[in-house]
């Protein structure tokens, strides 16, 4: 069997993470971000609201995958928690609500937080995990007969993408680029990121032009400016930070031809964080606006000015 390229785990772990954006909508879900192979991970599974016709989360218990090996629980005050073993790769870790006023109301968003070592081979981690609630229970343990995106499913298991060395933990969504004309020079790309410990987006690549950096527009004076920020774009750790028309965004100069609708952009982001390890993720951006995105800001040559 011949063993996978590097660069197939990047684009494998791209498209995982881009297509983490249907498990967003899920009730019960870990935060957006993969793990590396072999690291630590906190999990934080996230509750939404309670089950359905119930007023209250009682009791939330969370079933160890397959090469998962715990840590650790978080103690929840008010709540008694079972768990296996430190060491442990299998059973479940359970919080149960010692009595009706501790249990988690179903107006309030809360975190169950254990921490465990992820598997040293790259691939999706699903972590099925069962809602019990004052009327009824949610197993929330649907996985995907072959890929790993959730759309369509009603109640999908969290979903942790563990991805190979040097390959970014970062999550990617809602990415385009915006459409050229032939003869255009410049066009932007947008996204929203999140990174789950912390980086800096430092640099940027793809084929499609000449020039590809990070970019800050905002107005000075009653002038529309932009310019590269040379030192990166800082993702602090859990806050998304969005590229979008207007604001910060990716501007591609030099083209080497038309961006078309429909067309996808491949793109290289490099990242490196406060200790100085670097990394990159490897996307494939389609052309055009997505519905409901804001594209109201000019493209190059427009009504903005660069200032270096």
């Amino acid at each position: 069997m011949t063993k996978p390229s590097t660069s197939t785990f990047h684009t494998l772990a791209a498209c995982a993470l881009l297509a983490g954006a249907g498990a967003a909508g899920a009730h019960v879900s870990l935060p957006p971000g993969g793990a590396t192979v072999g690291s630590e991970y906190n999990a934080a599974f996230r509750v939404g609201h309670a089950c359905e016709g119930a007023k209250a989360t009682t009791s939330l218990a969370v079933r160890l995958p397959k090469g998962f090996v715990l840590t650790d629980a978080q103690a929840r005050k008010g709540w008694k928690l079972d768990a296996p073993k430190a060491g442990s790769a299998e059973g479940e870790v359970r919080w149960t609500a010692e009595t009706p006023q501790n249990a988690l109301p179903g107006s309030e968003r809360g975190e169950f937080v254990l921490r465990g070592k992820v598997p040293a081979t790259p691939g999706p981690l699903w972590f099925k995990v069962r809602q019990d609630c004052d009327v009824g229970s949610v197993d929330w343990a649907e996985v995907p007969a072959s890929g790993t995106a959730t759309a369509g499913l009603k109640t999908p298991a969290p979903k942790l993408d563990v991805v190979a060395q040097g390959v970014a933990t970062v999550d990617v969504r809602d990415a385009w680029v915006r459409q050229s004309v032939p003869g255009q020079s410049g066009t932007g790309a947008f996204m929203k990121l999140t990174a789950p410990t912390g980086t800096k987006l430092v640099g940027i690549s793809t084929p499609a032009a000449g020039v590809a950096e990070v970019h800050e527009m905002k107005m000075e004076g009653d002038t529309m400016r932009m310019r590269e920020l040379a030192g990166g774009l800082e993702l602090p750790a859990g806050k998304t930070v969005e590229l979008k028309p207007g604001g910060y965004h990716v501007m591609l100069m030099d083209l080497k031809g038309a961006m078309t609708k429909g067309a996808t952009v491949p793109m290289t982001l490099k990242f490196e964080d406060a200790k100085g390890a670097k990394t990159t993720l490897e996307l494939k951006l389609p052309v055009g606006a997505p519905e409901g995105a804001a594209a109201a800001a000019p493209a190059a040559g427009g009504a903005h000015q660069h200032k270096h």
